[in-house]
């Protein structure tokens, strides 16, 4: 296919694709499927060989937010039933953390509902952030706090964070329409001061939002331009009590031809399959690893994700390896300034019938989290 060998070439030369190229990736047939994987897989290789980076989130405060995001079930308003809680303690956090490490885990990211930090939060995470790196010196320390105010990018940078994550999700045209309590601008600021102050940054997408491929494009396109230094692909999670419960318009097919667009789009740069793998990829996750180099292991913010083992396991099936610490994620033309960023126990249980496809959404894989920090079950990990 001459759209595929232009685009593993352009891949391979760190060329940005037409948006028509982009979109044509997207509007590939099933029938063409392996074919586009193969390809993207090309470019993945080619930047990061065989490697994928695993991740592990620490929530540090879970739920009442104050922001209206309608894709996410810590929201003001919200009724799905997740844990809540106030911030975790620096030895808490850190026990967590540990989890994530044992299991193979490179970087831990911190997260915490919320607008933004305060100057005090600041401080907590900076304590936090000390006693990681106190028990794991060479770990990758992530912050994920909301939007930013001035200095405190600066502040955890001091306190020995590597990186910052902040997501743009959703293109700008249509930001509005999932966010109203803040923009997509003020998203792209807080990037922008994470990169300033040194830190790497960290900023992705959400797919499955109701959103037009052309919005995908334009998302991923913008990111391209922010030039993180990872981009995370959530898929959204329908959480029950959210405003976008019924949202359920993806298939394992289409997740993939998504990943493999961000990966031509986005060709050095550590593409992180994220949220709602299990979900919506199901048993063709190995093929994702073909156009990913990096995961989150285990549990995510408030939903259960598949268990550790099952992770490990699924990656060196499909032939890969797990990155160790001692080896740099990014490609060299990408580490200047970048620091060195160069990111258990039993899991969910199967369904206690067979699940016929029958092309009617699978609501029954949506597992509200239960274990982990907050709760006094092990970290699926």
């Amino acid at each position: 296919m001459d759209l595929l060998n232009t685009l593993v070439e352009k891949g391979l030369r760190r060329e940005l694709p037409t948006r028509e190229e982009a979109l044509a990736v997207l509007a590939t047939s099933d029938d063409d499927l392996l074919e586009v994987v193969a390809a993207a897989g090309k470019v993945r290789r080619q930047w990061f060989g065989r490697r994928v980076k695993l991740n592990y989130l620490v929530n540090l405060k879970s739920g009442l937010c104050p922001e209206d995001c309608s894709y996410c079930s810590q929201r003001l308003g919200s009724k799905a039933e997740i844990l809540k809680y106030t911030w975790l303690k620096p030895d808490e956090a850190s026990k967590a953390a540990a989890a994530g490490v044992a299991g193979g885990a490179k970087r831990v990211c911190l997260v915490a509902s919320g607008r933004g930090p305060t100057d005090r939060d600041v401080d907590r995470v900076s304590q936090t952030i000390e006693a990681i790196k106190e028990q794991n010196e060479d770990v990758e320390i992530c912050a994920c706090l909301g939007l930013l105010s001035d200095g405190q990018a600066e502040r955890l940078r001091a306190a020995g964070a590597d990186a910052y994550n902040h997501n743009l999700n959703t293109s700008e045209g249509t930001y509005g329409d999932i966010t109203t309590t803040h923009t997509f601008a003020d998203r792209v600021d807080t990037v922008r001061r994470a990169q300033t102050a040194g830190l790497s940054a960290c900023s992705g997408l959400i797919a499955g939002m109701g959103e037009s491929d052309a919005d995908l494009v334009d998302v991923v396109f913008s990111l391209r331009e922010l030039d993180p230094d990872s981009v995370p692909v959530n898929f959204l999670i329908p959480f029950e009590g959210t405003p976008l419960a019924k949202e359920w318009n993806l298939t394992p097919q289409h997740c993939l031809r998504i990943l493999a667009m961000t990966r031509f789009v986005c060709p050095d740069v550590e593409v992180r399959l994220s949220g709602g793998r299990e979900v919506h990829l199901r048993s063709m996750q190995p093929l994702a690893l073909h156009l990913v180099n990096s995961i989150f292991l285990g549990d995510y913010l408030t939903s259960e994700g598949q268990e550790g083992r099952a992770d490990l396991e699924m990656i060196a099936d499909a032939g890969f390896e797990v990155e160790g610490a001692d080896t740099t994620t990014l490609p060299e033309h990408r580490r200047e300034g970048c620091g060195p960023c160069g990111s258990g126990d039993s899991g969910q249980s199967a369904p206690a019938e067979p699940v016929t496809n029958t092309g009617a959404p699978r609501t029954d894989l949506v597992a509200v989290r239960r274990r982990g920090a907050g709760t006094d079950l092990a970290p699926n990990a």
